[in-house]
């Protein structure tokens, strides 16, 4: 009887099964958008810059030089709205206890976040070029005469502001892990500190506030200093988002 010859087989590498990048900055974008909190964010969101440019033109018969202070001054009431887009988006599912589900489907948390990131500066820029856009509509229509050869600058740098602080708020909420705490320390540095540092400190809040970034990039004022801002500021966000929710356990 002859033996039989047995071959050591290849090693079997497993294969990850879970969805791609872009499928899941998709399922990011709806869940973003399927609850009653992120439809009234957007909503709100997008409402907010024609409703404060409808109330400026009614209440100022002053001649404009130029639609772009407007259209950003007003856009930038959008885009602090997206800030809570952001912190609902991560801190939300922390808050609720949905990461569970989250980190089972995909056990890879930095993939996780960046699929968020993805996902809400998406929405962001989406949502604050509409809102940007509104606003230009309502004031061309309304509004005193003025060129409008800045109306597609104003509503792009609001794009991009949308996209940046709801990245801000993405990256806060994923390291506080908390949706109460989150938004409070975002609205309470943007709304209190930085006005406050502007008011005393205006050098110093000149170097750190997204928010005179984001207009001094408008009106084409230290671009450099200015991408350099935003750039740190979600820089920060993210990376401390990314270094907490890594470590923390989930329950």
């Amino acid at each position: 009887m002859t033996a039989a010859v047995l071959t050591p087989s290849r090693p079997v590498s497993a294969r990850r099964s879970g969805a791609s990048l872009p499928a899941q900055v998709g399922l990011e974008v709806r869940k973003s958008l399927s609850t009653r909190s992120g439809v009234a964010l957007v909503a709100a969101s997008a409402l907010l810059a024609p409703g404060a440019m409808s109330l400026a033109v009614a209440s100022s018969a002053e001649p404009l030089s130029s639609p772009t202070g407007p259209v950003v001054v007003t856009g930038m009431l959008s885009v602090l709205v997206l800030l809570a887009l952001g912190v609902l988006s991560t801190a939300g599912e922390w808050t609720h206890g949905s990461v569970q589900t989250t980190y089972l489907l995909e056990p890879r948390r930095s993939r996780v976040l960046a699929a968020k990131a993805l996902a809400v500066a998406a929405v962001g820029a989406a949502v604050a070029a509409l809102a940007a856009g509104l606003a230009s509509g309502v004031l061309a229509l309304f509004g005193p005469a003025v060129p409008f050869d800045g109306v597609g600058r104003a509503v792009l740098v609001v794009a991009i502001a949308g996209a940046v602080f709801a990245l801000i708020g993405a990256g806060v909420g994923a390291a506080l892990g908390n949706t109460p705490g989150a938004l409070t320390g975002v609205y309470l540095v943007n709304l209190g500190v930085l006005p406050l540092l502007q008011t005393f400190k205006p050098a110093l809040a000149d170097k750190i506030d997204p928010g005179n970034a984001v207009l001094s990039l408008a009106q084409g004022h230290e671009q450099a200093l200015s991408i350099t801002i935003l750039a740190v500021w979600v820089g920060v966000a993210l990376a401390a988002g990314a270094l907490v929710s890594r470590r923390r356990a989930v329950q």
